[in-house]
């Protein structure tokens, strides 16, 4: 990824910090910051270093899952968007599942990963994501969240199991969520 960084006094920092401050998060520039001709600090949106998700919506998330005894890790991916990391026995298998809470989240749906899978599994996406939310029309930000994804992730890994068993997807009732 190519920034392209603009120096900016400390003079010009002081006399309009707030502007300076909308071009970062609003338009995305990217500041270094000079001292006495001295590169000193950089602005850069907080998207470039955390998940660009409110804070409360992240503690919601994990309350909900401590709520309900899951065990889950979390990490920032190169992308720097959060990870949720959980585990599900299917089939007598461990399968971990990551839940990818995007920038933007809940106005974005997540992105659910299993691992392992068969290479050749049906019902994902080209980037391996499984196909639940459809083409993303069907998530609601206002009603749905981190556990849903995760219980859909599961009856997944359950329909998963019953195809690598018969050969065929077992079929899906129309209201999935």
């Amino acid at each position: 990824m190519k920034i392209d960084f603009k120096t900016l006094t400390m003079m010009q920092l002081r006399s309009s910090p707030g502007e300076v401050l909308d071009r970062v998060a609003g338009d995305g520039e990217v500041f270094v910051i000079q001292r006495n001709g001295q590169a000193r600090a950089c602005l850069v949106p907080v998207s470039f270093l955390l998940p660009d998700i409110a804070p409360d919506r992240i503690s919601q998330e994990l309350s909900k899952l401590t709520e309900r005894d899951e065990k889950y890790t979390l990490a920032i991916n190169e992308h720097n968007e959060l990870e949720i990391t959980c585990q599900a026995i299917v089939a007598g298998e461990q399968v971990r599942i990551t839940i990818i809470l995007p920038h933007g989240y809940p106005h974005s749906a997540p992105r659910l990963y299993a691992h392992p899978v068969p290479s050749k599994t049906p019902h994902r996406w080209q980037d391996g994501s499984l196909s639940i939310f459809g083409a993303m029309a069907i998530w609601n930000p206002r009603s749905h969240d981190v556990i849903q994804a995760l219980a859909l992730a599961r009856k997944w890994l359950k329909q998963c199991a019953k195809w690598r068993k018969s050969g065929q997807w077992p079929a899906e009732p129309e209201d999935a969520l």
